[in-house]
C-alpha cells in the first residue's frame, strides 16, 4: 500500500502540514526538521501526491510560460531553460504559444492563471497599459522575460550594448555604410535594438541605412528587405534576429551576392543553427539559458520560496556578447 503523509508525520514526530512544508521545494521548515522528515520519507518509501500537497500549501506545483513563437529556436531554447530550472525546483511548466497575437496572449493568461502558481511572459506583445491590466485578470505573480515594464519583475538582455558591439565590429572591419533590418516596431526588443543602432550612428563613425521593419521570420529577410539592402550601397547589414539574417543570406545568394566577400551579415540571438549555417553567422549572443534560470528564480522569490539566487533584485539586465563567425569580413574599398 502507498505510504501516506500522516504515516511520515507520525514517524518524524511532526504534523502532516510540516511534512508538506519540509518536502516542498524551498519549504519554510527548519533545516533540522527537513532532514528528519526526508530521512523518514525515504525510509518508508513515501512519494508526495502533488494534488494533496496543493490542498495543504495552496500551491499547484505548476508555472505558466507564454511565448510568442515556438517555431523560433530562440523561444524554444527559452522554454527548455525554464522547464529545466522549474523541474529542478519541483514544478512542472505549462507552455502556451501566443503566435505574436495580443488577444491570444490575454486568453493564455486567463486560461493558465487558475492552474498555476505564477506566469512567465516571454517577449509579450501587449502594450504597457494592457500589461498593467493583467492585474485585474489574476493575482498570481508575473515575471517578464525579455521585456521591461515599470512595476513588473523582469529579466532582460542588454540589447543596446549588443547592437553597439555589432556595429563596432563592422566598423573595425572597414565598413562605413551599414544597413539595419529591424523587427516589429511594437516589441520591446525592437526598440532596444534600434536604440543601440541609433546610439552608434550618433557617433558619426558609421552611416546607418534603415531598411524598415520586417516580420521576425525567414520570409522577413527574403521578401524585399534584401533587395533594399543591396540597392542602398551598404557593405554590411545587421538583422533583427538570426532567422531574418538567414533569409537575407538566402536572397543574397540567389542574387549572386557572396557572404561575406560582397556583403557582411550580423544577426542577433545566437540560436544553435547560427553556428551550423554556411557561412556560420556572426551574431549577438543573448543569454537564453541564464535568462530562463533567472526568471524562474525571480518567480520563486515572489512566491516566497527563494531559489539559489534569492537575493537578486526584481529587475535583472544580463550582458550580451558578440560571437564572431564567418559571415563578416574586412571591407576592401574599390
Amino acid at each position: 500500500m502507498q505510504v501516506t503523509i500522516r504515516e511520515v508525520a507520525k514517524a518524524a514526530g511532526v504534523s502532516p502540514s510540516t511534512v508538506s512544508r519540509a518536502l516542498a521545494p524551498g519549504g519554510t521548515a527548519s533545516r533540522r526538521t527537513r532532514e528528519r522528515v526526508r530521512a523518514e520519507a525515504d525510509r518508508l518509501g513515501y512519494r508526495p501526491n502533488p494534488s494533496a500537497r496543493g490542498l495543504i500549501t495552496g500551491r499547484t506545483g505548476h508555472l505558466g510560460l507564454i511565448v510568442p513563437d515556438l517555431l523560433n529556436p530562440f523561444f524554444a531554447d527559452i522554454c527548455k531553460g525554464v522547464q529545466a530550472r522549474a523541474r529542478g525546483l519541483g514544478h512542472a511548466v505549462f507552455v502556451s504559444d501566443s503566435e505574436h497575437d495580443e488577444g491570444l496572449e490575454l486568453d493564455a493568461v486567463r486560461t493558465l492563471a487558475p492552474q498555476v502558481d505564477g506566469i512567465l511572459l516571454c517577449s509579450p506583445q501587449l502594450g504597457g497599459e494592457e500589461l498593467r491590466g493583467l492585474r485585474e485578470l489574476t493575482d498570481k505573480p508575473i515575471v517578464l522575460l525579455h521585456r521591461s515594464e515599470p512595476g513588473f519583475a523582469s529579466v532582460t538582455a542588454d540589447l543596446l550594448e549588443g547592437m553597439t558591439d555589432a556595429l563596432t565590429h563592422l566598423h573595425a572591419l572597414g565598413h562605413r555604410r551599414i544597413a539595419y533590418v529591424g523587427g516589429p516596431r511594437s516589441t520591446w526588443a525592437a526598440g532596444e535594438r534600434a536604440a543601440g543602432i541609433e546610439e552608434m550612428a550618433r557617433t558619426g563613425t558609421v552611416e546607418i541605412v534603415h531598411v524598415g521593419s520586417v516580420a521576425p521570420h525567414f520570409d522577413g529577410g527574403i521578401t524585399g528587405a534584401a533587395d533594399v539592402v543591396l540597392a542602398s550601397g551598404a557593405s554590411a547589414v545587421v538583422a533583427f534576429n538570426d532567422i531574418v539574417a538567414f533569409g537575407l543570406i538566402s536572397r543574397f545568394t540567389a542574387r549572386g551576392v557572396r557572404v561575406p566577400d560582397d556583403m557582411s551579415v550580423v544577426g542577433c540571438d545566437d540560436i544553435a543553427l547560427s553556428g551550423m549555417a554556411a557561412p556560420p553567422l556572426t551574431t549577438v549572443s543573448v543569454p537564453k539559458a541564464h535568462g530562463a534560470r533567472a526568471a524562474v528564480d525571480l518567480m520563486f522569490r515572489m512566491l516566497g520560496t527563494p531559489a539559489v539566487d534569492g537575493a537578486e533584485p526584481l529587475r535583472r539586465v544580463l550582458p550580451t556578447h558578440l560571437v564572431v563567425r564567418g559571415s563578416t569580413a574586412a571591407y576592401e574599398r574599390g
